[in-house]
C-alpha cells in the first residue's frame, strides 16, 4: 500500500491501453480488477475501442481480471463484461473494503499480488489501498481510446489530495 491510502502506487500517466503490462508482471502481480466507467469507457459508451480490446486480451494471457464498477446498471456492466469475457461486480460503492474483499477472495490471491487500476483517487485508488492492492492511476479515457480532455474529476480529486498533504505541486 502507497504512503497515504490517497497515493496510488504507479501513477503513469497514460490510458490503460497505453499501459505496460510487463512493469505489473515484473511486481509480481497476477490478477488485475478493473475500474469501467472512465478507465475502459468513457461517459455512456457501451462498445469498447479496439485498443481497450486489445490490451484486456493481452493482459489475460498471463493474469485474470474482474471488472468492479460502481455503476448501479447490471446490465450496462454486463454487456462490457460480455465484450471481454471477464466475471464483474456492479454497484460495488467503492472506496467500501467488503466488495473488494470479495472478489479477492474469489481470485484467491494475497491483495499484494493483484491490482486495481482505475482513474479516480478517492475510489478506486482510496479503495485498493484500504485493502493492501497495488493501485495504478490511469488517465481517463475520451470515446475514441485517447486520453480524455475532460477529467475534472480527477483532476479536483488531485488538488484535494494536495491539499491533504498527499503529493506536493
Amino acid at each position: 500500500m502507497a504512503g497515504h491510502w490517497l497515493k496510488p502506487d504507479w501513477e503513469p500517466g497514460l490510458t490503460l491501453p497505453s499501459l505496460p503490462i510487463s512493469t505489473l508482471l515484473d511486481l509480481g502481480i497476477q490478477a488485475i480488477i478493473l475500474d469501467v466507467d472512465g478507465t475502459i469507457l468513457s461517459g455512456k459508451e457501451n462498445t469498447l475501442q479496439t485498443a481497450v480490446k486489445d490490451w484486456v486480451k493481452s493482459a489475460q494471457k498471463h493474469l485474470s481480471i474482474h471488472l468492479l464498477s460502481n455503476n448501479p446498471s447490471k446490465n450496462r456492466i454486463g454487456v462490457v463484461a460480455d465484450q471481454l469475457g471477464l466475471t464483474f461486480t456492479y454497484g460495488a460503492a467503492k472506496p467500501r473494503r467488503a466488495p473488494l474483499n470479495k472478489v479477492i477472495n474469489q481470485l484467491n490471491l494475497r491483495p499484494s499480488e493483484i491490482a486495481i487500476v482505475g482513474d479516480r483517487i478517492f475510489t478506486d485508488i482510496l479503495g485498493g489501498n484500504r485493502v493492501g492492492l497495488y493501485t495504478v492511476l490511469v488517465r481517463p479515457i475520451d470515446k475514441n481510446g485517447l486520453p480524455s480532455k475532460k477529467n475534472h474529476f480527477q483532476n479536483l480529486e488531485k488538488k484535494l489530495s494536495r491539499l491533504l498533504g498527499v503529493s506536493k505541486g
